[in-house]
């Protein structure tokens, strides 16, 4: 492999062409770097460059892993990996690991530092050109101020088209960001739900100036179930309280939980009157308490996440990628990416694959209320 291999002086134009104004990402990131010193030296010329260390993050966003070399903190990620110890084999693995990195970093430092560092740079682009380097797909994005900082986290289905809302509209939020706006980074997710959930979070540990503080619950009604004294299962929507804990699922609202019931009448073929709605039917219907409490009991089951273990598979960053949501005893533990099916239904892989999320009051309302409007979506039960 060697013998007709190019000598260093062959290339090494090429290296300082494609690692201007970049940065080194390098599993162990003294050695490659010292490496690439050393030969331009022997030339002559000061290579000079920032780099990254994905050992150094890897022990920091993911302790108490056994090992971390390369083939064995993939390994137990599940991140797939061919070529092992050849260049390119080496090179995607540790970008696939960067690219998890980025995700499990919820405080952003990666970005906001390299952003400082570089804001001579970024400070000389304007609106156009900043809209022009964005990409129309699903995700998350970072507004930054002149230090680096960010003071607001957005979400959308396409981010180059809501950035330049932002840079164009004249509404009072959108002339602040205008005032304050000196570069733009963004996370993408291929998942709307994803990207939903990722906003949520980070705006709540980033607190940036210009979003709203988070309200600490936004739902105010929740569906429960009881039993009636003719053995019937009834379904009716009350005010969430401390003393009703659980509830089936959750409702911004009385009208938005009235038109969802309104829904699963047909859907399961469910009297109105049982679910609390008014009806003109008469309740003399022919079923059997047995054979109308398995309908309410499938719509349960299929709707209520409480004491269950779930991945929720949406879309991912490209066509070969799944986004998963991780569900485990009812509460949401995390999400990640996956391009293998055996590693969403391995539950040690999915654990360590994942991005750990806090479960808030809200999380599970998001999860569900999205759900219901998009039920293309897979589930899977995990074991």
């Amino acid at each position: 492999m060697l013998r007709n291999a190019p000598k260093f002086y062959e290339i090494a134009k090429r290296v300082v062409e494609i690692t201007e104004g970049c940065i080194i990402v390098a599993h162990n990131a003294e050695f490659d770097y010292r490496i690439l010193k050393t030969e331009f030296k022997r030339l002559g010329f000061p290579f000079v460059r920032k780099t990254l260390c994905t050992v150094e993050l890897s022990q920091e966003l993911i302790p108490e892993q056994e090992s971390y070399s390369l083939g064995k903190l993939t390994r137990s990620l599940g991140i797939p990996v061919s070529e092992r110890h050849r260049a390119n084999g080496d090179a995607m693995a540790t970008v696939k690991l960067f690219k998890m990195l980025l995700s499990k970093d919820v405080n952003k430092k990666i970005i906001k530092e390299n952003i400082k560092e570089h804001k001579t740079r970024v400070l000389d682009k304007n609106h156009i050109e900043m809209v022009e380097a964005l990409p129309a797909v699903t995700g998350v994005y970072y507004l930054h101020d002149k230090n680096g900082s960010i003071f607001f986290i957005g979400k959308s289905r396409n981010i180059k088209h809501r950035v330049n809302q932002h840079l164009t509209n004249t509404n009072r939020k959108s002339k602040k960001i205008q005032l304050l706006v000196k570069s733009v980074s963004h996370e993408e997710t291929g998942s709307e739900l994803v990207a939903i959930l990722k906003k949520n979070e980070e705006v709540k540990t980033n607190k940036p100036k210009l979003n709203p503080p988070q309200k600490k619950q936004n739902y105010s009604h929740g569906l429960y179930c009881f039993v009636d004294d003719k053995g019937y299962k009834n379904l009716n929507i009350q005010r969430i309280s401390k003393s009703k804990k659980n509830p089936i699922t959750t409702f911004v609202n009385l009208n938005s939980a009235q038109s969802y019931l309104t829904k699963i009448c047909q859907e399961y073929d469910l009297c109105p009157k049982l679910v609390g709605l008014k009806s003109e039917i008469p309740m003399d219907f022919e079923e059997s308490p047995q054979e109308y409490n398995q309908k309410v009991s499938d719509f349960v089951s299929k709707t209520s996440f409480t004491n269950k273990n779930l991945a929720i598979v949406d879309k991912g960053r490209n066509v070969n990628e799944r986004s998963v949501i991780y569900i485990k005893d009812g509460s949401l533990k995390g999400l990640g990416f996956t391009e293998l099916n055996h590693q969403i239904i391995n539950k040690s892989i999915l654990e360590s694959l994942i991005t750990p999320m806090e479960n808030k009051n809200d999380t599970i309302h998001i999860i569900q209320s999205y759900l219901r409007k998009n039920k293309r979506i897979k589930i899977i039960p995990i074991s």
